[in-house]
């Protein structure tokens, strides 16, 4: 039987610890299940932990919709803006500071990780029980792994108890070592401590089951891992083998998925995000004419999982282009397909499709040793996604070597790319080039991702996969700073920073962006030769 760690001396400690840090984050603190549901100390700790892992990705609606669908899934080609009111955005690579900064800036993101994060550490240190540090340590790289991705070299290793940022900023390799060291750590610390068991109420993403955050922790430094691969191949090569051997492994099963089921009496932020000024555009943010695209030529039976059906005659699902001019299409933004979420959805973090295609490329891509065969772990990323939306029909899928992403033709005649966005096919080729085959892998590890629109972008700049439509000419107001075809690379840095972090930032600009803090420089691990 699996021992329950926490006690009512440890929620104490941690509510007098954590209360003082978290009092004007209602909507995080306020419990999302019935009064009666929780004792007072199991109320506490959760608290605490589901300020935590509203880090990853906000339960503040407008913190995650500036993250995830402004940034992060524009830029990944699954979201489309469709607010015309709008005339400086992040797809139209001419956003400003209110827009760019909040990864960093956001008194929802950092200050909230950190003050909560130093809480649980006091906790486990006064009553020696390791185990929700580190839980806490794993959603804090979790966390920080998007600000990085997002910036390029951050404050990291000098973030005070706080959260305040203004230190010294680290090199993203720095930064991904530090990642590394810490995942090593917790991963080392739950599986000494594999017995042991949170209470569920503390723990909204395994209801407290440590072998499964151990899982996660594995997986998580296996995508970091890849990330980098680029970037620092024998770092890349060591952690993911690492990631793979260790005793628990990495996840493989649905049931392990990393996603924070907090969403009951109140609503998924992504859902509510979206649907801002649902009746006069139908949404502030309408699904991406490139995901669209790839589905409807692949005939894609997890379309209907991803899309409301659209109001054009005749076309069940047609996506909106990104990066256009979205005053002239302002009338017709009500006809394009949403995205279908229900608001009680859980927040995904991570799923074992992913999994199974991060060991694909490492093996198929970079010669690393990931337990199988390259076509054995594509063919299962497609398997474990058509079962997690409990779709049919993987079998003739996996089978189709001829269809092709369609064309796109706007119903509105406005924004149509006529031309071929790619050719790559579904059916696994042993016999393909190795663009071919991390082509082929990073597509359907793309339409697996649905919604995980930050991974979706960081794939997009690692390895220039999936391909995407440019902006059109009207719809790139970054006034030649940006080039359409490769997209927009990072985040500049905050304004505030120049201000009040004012020689560190500087010394980061000059030190790791050659002198150039805008959206067309690469970050550390965005270095493929045939990508720049």
């Amino acid at each position: 039987m699996k021992k329950y760690i926490i006690n009512k001396f440890v929620v104490g400690a941690l509510l007098l610890t954590a209360t003082s840090c978290t009092d004007k984050y209602f909507d995080i603190n306020s419990n999302p299940y019935q009064p009666g549901d929780l004792n007072p100390d199991d109320y506490a700790l959760g608290s605490a932990m589901s300020n935590l892992a509203s880090t990853v990705i906000s339960s503040d609606v407008n913190t995650a919709q500036f993250t995830d669908c402004l940034l992060g899934g524009p830029m990944g080609g699954y979201f489309a803006d469709s607010n015309s009111g709008w005339s400086n955005t992040i797809s139209n690579y001419n956003a400003k500071n209110d827009w760019t900064r909040v990864f960093m800036m956001s008194d929802r993101i950092i200050p909230t990780l950190y003050t909560n994060l130093n809480a649980v550490k006091i906790v486990s240190e006064s009553t020696e029980n390791p185990v929700p540090y580190a839980i806490a340590q794993i959603i804090k790289v979790a966390a920080m792994s998007r600000v990085t991705d997002t910036y390029g070299a951050i404050p990291y290793s000098q973030i005070g108890e706080d959260g305040k940022i203004t230190t010294p900023y680290d090199s993203q390799a720095d930064v991904y070592n530090k990642f590394f060291e810490e995942l090593n750590g917790a991963i080392e610390t739950l599986t000494a401590n594999s017995d042991a068991k949170l209470v569920p109420t503390a723990d909204y993403v395994y209801s407290g089951d440590v072998q499964k955050w151990i899982k996660f922790a594995n997986s998580l430094k296996l995508r970091l891992a890849i990330r980098i691969a680029y970037a620092d191949i024998n770092k890349a090569r060591e952690m993911a083998e690492s990631a793979i051997t260790q005793e628990f492994g990495v996840i493989t099963k649905n049931e392990d998925n990393a996603a924070w089921n907090y969403f009951s009496t109140i609503s998924n932020p992504l859902y509510t995000a979206v649907r801002y000024n649902e009746e006069q555009t139908g949404g502030d943010t309408h699904v991406a004419a490139d995901i669209v695209c790839y589905m409807n030529g692949y005939n894609d039976p997890r379309r209907a999982s991803y899309f409301e059906p659209s109001g054009w005659s005749g076309k069940e699902y047609v996506g909106l282009r990104r990066g256009i001019n979205m005053k002239k299409a302002d009338s017709y933004f009500s006809k394009y397909s949403r995205v279908n979420i229900s608001a009680s959805a859980p927040v995904m973090w991570m799923n074992a499709a992913e999994i199974a295609f991060l060991r694909a490329e490492g093996k198929a891509i970079f010669g690393f040793n990931m337990g199988g065969e390259a076509k054995d772990f594509y063919n299962e990323g497609i398997r474990l996604s058509f079962e997690q939306l409990g779709v049919s029909g993987y079998e003739q899928y996996i089978e189709d070597g001829t269809s092709v992403p369609e064309n796109y033709t706007d119903p509105a005649g406005l924004n149509s790319h006529e031309s071929t966005i790619s050719d790559i096919t579904i059916k696994w080729d042993e016999n393909a080039d190795l663009e071919k085959k991390q082509e082929r892998i990073i597509t359907q590890k793309w339409i697996a991702n649905w919604m995980l629109g930050n991974e979706a972008w960081a794939d997009y700049r690692r390895t220039g996969y999936p391909k995407l439509i440019p902006a059109t000419t009207e719809g790139n107001l970054s006034g030649g700073i940006v080039n359409s075809n490769r997209g927009v690379r990072r985040m500049p840095y905050p304004l505030e920073e120049y201000t009040s972090n004012t020689e560190n930032v500087q010394n980061a600009v000059n030190q790791y962006l050659k002198g150039i803090d805008n959206m067309s420089v690469d970050v550390w691990w965005a270095c493929k030769p045939r990508n720049n």
